[in-house]
Formats: structure tokens, C-alpha cells, sequence
């Protein structure tokens, strides 16, 4: 089966680990220039304009230049859809954290008898 392209949605798109690292960098240091971003993550310049590309083209991030500089935003709204998917999943989480619980708090009661 071919794989969908990266730019098909916001799913391919971070489906790529480095993707991934600027979505969190842009998150928590908000609006960076492609110079920032190079320098934080450690990558080369062409490659982070790569992964930014894929990630504008679905909508993920937005770009502004000023000056000779770009500076990419993220566009969060756009990653909603990863969010609604997965939270379906979370009663599976929820309940192994659940069940962990039970049985330390089993143990701990046990020991202290």
C-alpha cells in the first residue's frame, strides 16, 4: 500500500519525529525565525525549512517575514483534529492508570498489615 504524502493532513504531517520537535518549540517559545529554530534544534537549515514547509501547507504553522527574516507561528486550531481523534482512546489509559492504582494501594495495605 502507498503511504499517503506528508502534506495529505495534519496526521502525515507529524506523523515525522523533527515536525513534531518544532511543534513543541513554537508552543512553548511562541513566534521563532528559522535561524531561532535551526540553532534550537540542532538540525540544518535546510532541512527545518523542510519540515516547515510540510507543516504550512497544512495549515499547522503560518509564516510572516520580516525583513530578510521568516518567522513561523503555530496555528494550534490545526491540531484539534489529532486531539479529538485520540481522546477517543483515553478510557484505555485511563482505566490502566486505574487499575495500577488499585494494586499499589493493595500492596501498600498488604505490607502495612
Amino acid at each position: 500500500m502507498a503511504r499517503a504524502p506528508t502534506t495529505s493532513d495534519v496526521f502525515n504531517a507529524i506523523a515525522e519525529p523533527g515536525r513534531r520537535l518544532i511543534i513543541e518549540l513554537l508552543s512553548q517559545r511562541g513566534n521563532l525565525a528559522v535561524g531561532t529554530l535551526v540553532v534550537a534544534l540542532g538540525m540544518t537549515q535546510p532541512t527545518v525549512s523542510k519540515h516547515l514547509g510540510v507543516l504550512r501547507k497544512v495549515g499547522v504553522v503560518s509564516v510572516t517575514k520580516l525583513g530578510q527574516q521568516r518567522v513561523y507561528r503555530l496555528e494550534a486550531e490545526r491540531l484539534k483534529v489529532v486531539h479529538d481523534w485520540a481522546k477517543q482512546f483515553e478510557q484505555h489509559w485511563s482505566h490502566q492508570l486505574d487499575r495500577i492504582k488499585e494494586r499499589a494501594e493493595r500492596k501498600a495495605r498488604s505490607q502495612r498489615v
